[in-house]
Formats: C-alpha cells, sequence, structure tokens
C-alpha cells in the first residue's frame, strides 16, 4: 500500500484543488437571477472562473471581472480582464477605473453580484489621491518581501487604495449587492480576503502606519503622507453597506476534508493540523519535521501510515536572490530538518497554482531529496539562506506545475510518514 507516495500525494493536492473549482461549487450557492438590472464584477484568480460559473447558470449578463494573466475564461456578456498578480499594472488600474464606472448611477431596484477570491488585492488597483502606480507597486513589492501576515499587509492595502475596505460595495450603493467569496485567508474573515473591497472596516490609516513600522517597510514619503492624511476606508455600519450580504462559499477546510477522505480511504490515520497556519514558512516546517519524526519513532511494521494535513498562509521574509515561494521553501526547509530520514515523504503547494511569483505551485520531497540535490551538484543549505527554493527543486525535478488552477483557497501541504518495511 502506497508503494509510491509522490503520485498519492499529489491526487490529494488535486483533490484539493478540484473541491475548490468554481465550476463544481458555486452555483449551488447563487440565488435566482434577479429581476431588472444585473451587474457582476469581481475580481480575484478564481474570478474568471467564476463569472463562467455564473454565467452557465444565469446566462449571459453585464459586467467585468479582472483576473491574473493566464486565469482568463470564454464568457458570454461578462467582460473579462487580465492584468499583473501579485504585483499590480497599468492593466489592472484602467480596468480598475472601468469596474467602478459600471457601478456609477446604480438605483435601489439594481443588484450587483461581486465575485471575489485571493488575488484580488492586486488586481483591484485604485491609488488613494497623491499616491502614484509606480509608488503602488513598489509598496506591494516591499510588502511581499517583509513576511509580514498577510492580514497586515492588506491594512497597508486598504489605506492606500480608493476599492478596497468596503469601497467597491460603497460605490455600488443604493444597489443590493450579493457577494460570492473564495477564502484565501487563515480564519477565513471576508474582511480580508482580497482587502475586503465589500466589507466595512474598523482599522485606521494610523494602524497601517504602525505596520510599516514594526516590519520596517520601506516606502515613499509621499505613501506617509497620504496614511497621515487619511482615507477612504469604509467603517462597519456605514449606511452604504447596509445592503450588501457577504458569503464565503469555498474555504481551505473543505479541500482539506476531501484530501483526508480520499488518504483515510487508502488506509492512512489522519492528523489534521488546521486550515488556518500562519508564519515563516522555514519555522513551521521545522516544527512539522520534528512531528513527523516523532511520530515515525511510534510506527510499527503493519501499522497505518500517518498523514499530517495543514492548511494556511505562509510567509517568507526575503533574504537573498533567489526564485522562491512560501511552499517551496517550507518544502526545502522540510527536507534539510528531516535529513533524509526514512519513509517520511511530504508535499506543499499553493492551491492557485502559484508559489510566490513563479509559475510553479510548489514542490514535492522524498528521503532521497538531499541525496538527489548532492548528486547534481545542489546545496540545499545555501538555496534555503538565498530564498531559492524554486531553483533548487527545478534542479532535481521536485516541482509540482499546475498551470493556472482557476481557484485559491490558499496553501496545501501534507507530510507522510510510511511505517517500518
Amino acid at each position: 500500500m502506497l508503494a509510491d507516495p509522490a503520485p498519492f500525494l499529489r491526487a490529494l493536492f488535486d483533490r484539493a484543488v478540484e473541491v475548490a473549482d468554481p465550476m463544481r461549487s458555486l452555483a449551488g450557492h447563487l440565488p435566482p437571477r434577479p429581476a431588472g438590472r444585473v451587474v457582476v464584477v469581481g475580481a480575484g484568480k478564481a474570478s474568471a472562473r467564476m463569472a463562467e460559473a455564473v454565467e452557465a447558470a444565469w446566462g449571459p449578463c453585464e459586467g467585468l471581472v479582472l483576473t491574473r494573466y493566464g486565469y482568463g475564461r470564454p464568457c458570454q456578456g461578462i467582460e473579462i480582464v487580465e492584468a499583473a498578480h501579485p504585483v499590480p499594472d497599468a492593466a489592472g488600474l484602467a480596468a480598475t477605473a472601468r469596474l467602478l464606472a459600471l457601478l456609477e448611477g446604480l438605483g435601489e431596484g439594481d443588484f450587483v453580484l461581486a465575485l471575489i477570491s485571493g488575488g484580488a488585492s492586486a488586481l483591484l488597483v485604485a491609488p488613494v489621491e497623491g499616491v502614484t502606480l509606480a509608488e503602488k507597486q513598489a509598496v506591494n513589492a516591499a510588502l511581499l518581501a517583509s513576511g509580514a501576515p498577510i492580514d497586515r499587509m492588506n491594512t497597508v492595502r486598504k489605506h492606500l487604495s480608493r476599492v478596497k475596505g468596503g469601497q467597491l460595495a460603497a460605490a455600488a450603493h443604493p444597489a443590493r449587492m450579493q457577494v460570492l467569496l473564495i477564502s484565501d485567508v487563515p480564519g477565513d474573515d471576508p474582511a480580508f480576503i482580497g482587502s475586503g473591497p465589500t466589507v466595512g472596516d474598523a482599522s485606521t490609516p494610523a494602524d497601517a502606519l504602525a505596520v510599516l513600522d514594526q516590519w520596517q517597510i520601506d516606502v515613499p514619503a509621499s505613501v506617509r503622507a497620504c496614511l497621515r492624511a487619511g482615507s477612504g476606508v469604509v467603517p462597519p455600519g456605514d449606511a452604504r453597506l447596509a445592503r450588501v450580504t457577504n458569503h464565503i462559499y469555498a474555504a481551505p477546510i473543505q479541500s482539506l476534508t476531501a484530501a483526508a477522505e480520499i488518504a483515510r480511504a487508502a488506509g492512512c490515520r489522519v492528523q489534521m493540523l488546521g486550515d488556518a497556519l500562519e508564519g515563516e514558512a522555514r519555522d513551521v516546517a521545522q516544527a512539522q519535521a520534528q512531528e513527523a519524526l516523532a511520530l515515525r519513532e511510534t510506527l510499527r511494521p503493519g501499522d497505518a501510515p500517518v498523514l499530517l494535513l495543514s492548511g494556511g498562509e505562509l510567509t517568507v521574509t526575503r533574504r537573498g536572490d533567489g526564485i522562491g515561494g512560501p511552499n517551496a521553501e517550507f518544502a526545502l526547509a522540510l527536507a534539510l530538518a528531516l535529513q533524509g530520514a526514512p519513509s517520511i515523504h511530504a508535499i506543499a503547494c499553493d492551491t492557485d497554482g502559484v508559489d510566490g511569483a513563479a509559475e510553479v505551485a510548489g514542490a514535492l520531497i522524498s528521503p532521497s531529496t538531499l541525496a538527489q540535490a548532492q548528486a547534481a551538484g545542489l546545496d540545499a543549505a545555501q538555496a534555503l539562506a538565498r530564498n531559492d527554493a524554486h531553483s533548487f527543486f527545478a534542479g532535481i525535478g521536485g516541482q509540482v506545475v499546475t498551470g493556472p488552477t482557476l481557484t485559491n483557497v490558499n496553501d496545501f501541504r501534507a507530510v507522510l510518514i510510511l511505517p517500518p518495511a
């Protein structure tokens, strides 16, 4: 049983992605199509697929949705615009302006369906007055390299935007708005999915400045000046949000549960470590390595294999000049911590198919990972020090490459501990 762990682990990941595919899961959460004018807007890595699912149920719709380059889908009426992620670009800036214009002048009898998924923070680009696109790009890049948790990064993004922090919903007032969200954030708080464009937020510009200070994030002076001047973030309870309903219909726990079902059917004992893990990728890897090694010592021949499953969103504080992402860095740090320990295999991937800024979902490791690297002339410790995990796994054929998955429920990690033969 489980004689070849790599395909088994990949099948678990593929199942996690499949469960979160909007074409499989969205229709059951749609209301009947309202009478009168219906406008569909959205942003995120899964938003085009979500729009495709909406039109499969409702037929052609008026609207505009932004997604990442390569993540577009054919729609009948909804316009799909592709833009840059994770650092915004001019295409996102222009499309966001058009999206906001589409919401102008709506009345109480109109209905807006908003489709939001992870990635919307970078794709919805409408900087506050006084901040240029280039400055917004610099801030985003600095945030991504800082190691700050996603909720802290999004606090800064909200107060530098005219569309995040409830401002998209406010732009549609007084129309009724139904929001469908796919969660990619630990804790599944809609205020942090895509920086909460349809959710009121109680944070202040002072909180955003505190994030910049705490994580020593270098930003242009104009950015600090704008934050000191205030922002348009909409507070909870604002009258413009009274006709807005936010509903998370797909979340990481559903994908982890589906993977766990497959693992149990294959005879594994599953330990769920949580769907909301946060922290430095290499630190979490160290902790999971210790847990896996301790479990291996308890297993005897004939015992059931043990599978450690976890989700959430890990971070990387960029120290080197390599090419990496949180999942690949987790896998590399895990391999180093395990030091070739027999019978332990793992996969770590982002369910959107993009780990960091690379077109790679993540990586697989086995007890032979470090030996393979040595034979290929690669230094695993040096690769970790340089944040160069993607290059490392490319050199030993350990990358997981999916292409666009058209969904996004964040990280997927599975560590398999086999009993001794």
